[in-house]
């Protein structure tokens, strides 16, 4: 980015502003790596954790803004949404290509971990579960190691009719009725808008855009921007209201 200053004589020159540090670039973009961990997690939700996505996500945009040589603000956010979204499928590639025999270590390891808590009543220490395999604790350390990468709990030790997790989601008749009937409402008020307020409402809800974004597309500033999604709202808002009544 440059600043325009005027030299004596009316002559004029730009100033390049100073780039973005490595820390305010990761700063900014905190929130593409979420939105783009539920991305993911939304079509391998089986396979791995939202958190888990979060963190590869986060190291990645870490590397990215260390490593990115300055081309302006869209062109990083291009470079780390490349590089987040690589992280995380790498990270799933290598759980996919975990080999068998790892994952029946696994599950044998967790079997004698589950025989040694049943015989002391409490939880094994890892010299104790060593001693219990009849292994070294370098073994079994190793062991460790080597089964990493998966987790898996039984889910009859896990499961709670009072665990949000296992909450009946499901609609009632009645709540699928009311849904119906508002996303019609919805549609049809964004039908009833002028044609640039329902853009508006398209490019920052549904593409997601912000202000300078959506002003740059319909060539006005952003407070103009503001202006217009304010008064769609407020349409739309009294639709509703009557819709509800």
């Amino acid at each position: 980015m440059h600043a325009r200053a005027e030299l004596a004589g009316g002559l004029v020159y730009a100033r390049r502003q100073a780039a973005p540090t490595p820390q305010q670039r990761v700063e900014a973009n905190l929130g593409l790596v979420r939105k783009i961990a539920w991305h993911v997690f939304g079509r391998v939700s089986s396979a791995i954790e939202i958190g888990d996505l979060v963190q590869i996500g986060t190291i990645a945009l870490l590397e990215a803004a260390r490593n990115f040589e300055e081309r302006g603000v869209a062109a990083f956010t291009t470079y780390a949404t490349t590089r987040i979204r690589g992280a995380m499928i790498d990270q799933l590639r290598r759980q996919a290509n975990m080999c068998r025999s790892a994952l029946v270590r696994r599950k044998q390891l967790n079997d004698a971990r589950r025989e040694a808590e049943l015989a002391l009543g409490r939880p094994a220490t890892q010299m104790e579960l060593a001693a219990h395999m009849g292994i070294t604790l370098e073994a079994l350390q190793a062991e460790i190691d080597a089964t990493q990468g998966v987790h898996y709990e039984n889910i009859d030790e896990v499961y709670s009719d009072h665990s949000q997790w296992f909450a009946d989601e499901g609609e009632t008749p009645d709540e699928t009725l009311e849904r119906k009937d508002l996303e019609r409402a919805l549609a049809e008020g964004i039908k009833s808008l002028p044609e640039r307020e329902a853009m508006v409402l398209q490019l920052y809800y549904v593409e997601e855009l912000n202000l300078d974004e959506i002003g740059a597309v319909l060539g006005v500033g952003a407070a103009r921007v503001c202006q217009i999604k304010k008064a769609a709202l407020d349409r739309m808002r009294q639709g509703l209201s009557e819709w509800a009544a």
